[in-house]
């Protein structure tokens, strides 16, 4: 699985039995991101095997309790297990200053350097990339700043056939080359085709996380096309009001975007703690799009 997201959390703001607060871990390409920090997240991790000195990147959408206060907490369960590398982390104005402020009074020194990174709010923007992966950033509308995350995988290389390769002759220092497509010389001025050596490569995937908005058609945009959509789905129809009043989400609303963005699947959690089971929100979702279920804690959901 090159690209994963592991459900740690999928409560809204207050926890349950069956539900943590928000909290996501992504693996994509070898790179590891935990997506909000609920409080208790890190017992979630300890409960369903996810290792916390891989996390590089954290993401927090916004500063509603149930989205980021379990951050303090893990970051200094991280000092105390050794950690000293590095970790970035990306949020709305305050968090920083949030963070700090705790970490001092308490008078932490943390053995790894933290480097924060804005969230413009009511922006879209890139992240972070590198070679294999980019992390963007999309507005979403709720009581306070808020912004959604998307995850792509950067195009992948070309399957290269090595026993064909190897067969002709073709030496081990062109296959890098012929897996980004590229046609190249031998030292004797011989073309080799990678077409010759090379089938397509597998289709880049993409992720997206929407949680907490209201119903907002203006998203679809930005998530066009992903393969994994988890969008809140707080409320069902027959509590609409209440969602409009909060600026949450209904299941059938969910189920809206995910169509109108023509993801590949819908992925619904933030359930308000009011419901005991799950079949009305997958019922009214699929009124609208078939392809959706809802999230559940420790479940791994392959992009």
């Amino acid at each position: 699985m090159s690209f994963s997201v592991t459900v740690l959390g999928s409560g809204s703001a207050v926890p349950t039995s069956r539900r943590a607060l928000t909290s996501q871990f992504v693996e994509c390409r070898s790179r590891y991101i935990l997506i909000d920090c609920g409080e208790g997240t890190q017992m979630q991790m300890r409960k369903f095997g996810i290792k916390f000195q891989r996390i590089e990147h954290v993401l927090i959408s916004h500063l509603h309790g149930d989205h980021y206060f379990g951050l303090v907490g893990l970051l200094s369960t991280m000092h105390l297990m050794g950690r000293t590398k590095a970790i970035s982390i990306y949020g709305p104005q305050g968090l920083k200053e949030i963070v700090e402020m705790q970490l001092n009074y308490e008078g932490a020194r943390l053995a790894f350097e933290i480097n924060f990174f804005n969230v413009p709010a009511n922006e879209s923007g890139l992240l972070f990339e590198d070679a294999k992966i980019s992390i963007e950033h999309f507005p979403l509308k709720h009581r306070i700043p808020t912004s959604g995350f998307l995850i792509r995988e950067k195009e992948k290389d070309r399957h290269l056939n090595s026993e064909r390769a190897a067969r002709d002759g073709v030496k081990i220092e062109y296959f890098h080359r012929l897996k980004k497509g590229e046609d190249v010389y031998d030292e004797e001025g011989n073309l080799i085709k990678a077409n010759d050596y090379t089938t397509p490569a597998d289709k880049s995937k993409a992720y997206a996380f929407c949680s907490d908005t209201k119903y907002e058609e203006a998203v679809a945009p930005f998530i066009m096309g992903v393969d994994l959509l988890y969008h809140e789905a707080t409320f069902l129809e027959e509590h609409k009001d209440r969602a409009k009043a909060t600026l949450h989400s209904t299941a059938k609303e969910a189920a809206s975007i995910a169509k109108m963005a023509s993801a590949g699947k819908l992925l619904m959690g933030h359930l308000s703690a009011r419901y005991d089971s799950v079949e009305k929100h997958i019922e009214e979702a699929q009124t609208v799009f078939s392809n959706c279920e809802v999230a559940e804690d420790g479940n791994t959901y392959v992009v």
